[in-house]
C-alpha cells in the first residue's frame, strides 16, 4: 500500500476547507470583481466536466451588461434580491450567467446534432457512431424512458447541473464565492433569451442561473448537514 504522501494530506484539506467556505451567497460586494483568469479556470471547469454519453448538452450563457441583467429582473426572484432588501445578485455579482440544457431538437438520438457531435468531436470512426445511436436510442426508449421534449430537456438539465456544481467547487477552492438560483419563471425567461439574446428556444432552454463573485459580508448562520450516517448508506 503506498503511503499518504503530506501533499495528499494536504489536497483533502482543501477540498473539505472549500466546501466548508462555500455558501449560497446572496449578496456580492459590488466593487471586487473576479479577475478574468481566475473565472476562466473556473469556466474551463464546467467545460470540461463529465455528461452522460459525452454528449454535452449545455451552453453556458454569461450576462454582464448591466442592462441585459435588468431584462431578467422581473421575473428572477432568487436573484433580484426581493428576500434581502437588495439588488441581489443580479446588481451585485461580478459574473452573472445561465447555463442553457438542450432540447429534444438535438438530443434525440440519431438526430443531425448527435452525429455532428460524434464526428466532430467526439471524433468516432462511422461503425462507432452507429453503436452509439443504438446504445443512446435504447437508453432514451427503453431504460430511461425519457422521449418527450420535457423529459429529454430535464435529462439535459441534469448534466447542466453537474456543470455548475464543478463551476462551484471550482470557484471554492480559488477563494471566489457563488450561488445556484432556481428563483425563475421557466416561460418569462425563456421568451426573454429568445427575444433579447438570440437562443433559439426550440433547441436550447434555462436549466439554472448562476452567480460569482465575493461575498459582501460572513453568512448570518453555520454550516448545517445532515449527519454521514443519515446521509450515507454501506452494503
Amino acid at each position: 500500500m503506498n503511503a499518504i504522501t503530506t501533499s495528499t494530506l494536504d489536497v483533502r484539506a482543501q477540498i473539505i476547507d472549500a466546501f466548508n467556505f462555500r455558501h449560497a451567497t446572496k449578496v456580492f460586494d459590488a466593487d471586487r470583481k473576479v479577475d478574468d483568469e481566475t473565472f476562466a479556470t473556473i469556466l474551463e471547469a464546467g467545460r470540461l466536466s463529465p455528461t452522460s454519453f459525452g454528449h454535452e448538452p449545455f451552453r453556458i450563457l454569461l450576462v454582464q451588461s448591466p442592462e441585459k441583467r435588468e431584462l431578467l429582473r422581473a421575473f428572477s426572484w432568487g436573484a433580484n434580491g426581493m428576500m434581502s432588501g437588495t439588488s441581489g445578485q443580479l446588481g451585485t455579482a461580478s459574473h452573472f450567467g445561465i447555463i442553457l440544457a438542450s432540447t429534444a431538437a438535438t438530443m434525440t438520438a440519431g438526430s443531425e446534432y448527435l452525429v455532428d457531435h460524434y464526428r466532430h468531436v467526439k471524433h468516432l470512426p462511422e461503425d462507432i457512431i452507429d453503436v452509439f445511436n443504438g446504445a443512446y436510442g435504447k437508453f432514451q426508449r427503453i431504460d430511461h424512458d425519457i422521449t418527450t421534449d420535457r423529459e429529454i430537456t430535464d435529462w439535459s438539465g441534469k448534466q447542466a447541473y453537474i456543470v455548475l456544481a464543478n463551476m462551484i467547487t471550482a470557484g471554492a477552492l480559488l477563494g471566489v464565492d457563488s450561488c445556484p438560483i432556481e428563483g425563475f419563471d421557466m416561460a418569462q425567461t425563456t421568451d426573454t433569451l429568445g427575444a433579447h439574446f438570440g437562443v433559439d428556444t426550440s433547441q436550447w432552454k434555462p436549466a439554472v442561473m448562476f452567480a460569482f463573485g465575493y461575498r459582501a459580508k460572513e453568512p448570518e448562520f453555520p454550516k448545517s448537514r445532515r449527519t454521514m450516517e443519515d446521509v450515507v448508506a454501506w452494503f
